[in-house]
């Protein structure tokens, strides 16, 4: 277990959630739009590891199971996007997520 005060890992986990939304809200490269999904859901995951720490033994366990499965999804998350990327790039030969409003043209 750690010393640091949970009021640390509250504010971290803020501040890259915040982080996330305003790269999510902001951005218009679609790449840098994965990379803000990403970071808010690491700040999830910080959440989740963290206060594992402090349940009891058996249901601490399943707070780690849970990140685990996030990971996996944001793993499945960053395929399929970039899988979405290259299409978009092939047929409207950007990634700027203003200009590509359909894939099919």
């Amino acid at each position: 277990m750690t010393s640091l005060p949970v009021e640390w890992f509250l504010v971290l986990s803020g501040g890259l959630l915040a982080v996330g939304i305003f790269g999510l809200l902001t951005r218009r490269n679609f790449i840098l739009i994965l990379i803000a999904v990403e970071v808010a859901m690491n700040a999830t995951i910080l959440n989740f590891v963290y206060f594992a720490a402090f349940a009891p033994t058996s249901a601490g366990l399943s707070g780690q199971a849970i990140a685990v499965v996030l990971i996996g999804f944001a793993a499945t998350e960053v395929a399929v996007g970039l899988a979405i990327v290259l299409a978009l790039n092939r047929v409207k030969g950007t990634i700027n997520v203003a200009q590509a409003t359909e894939l099919r043209e």
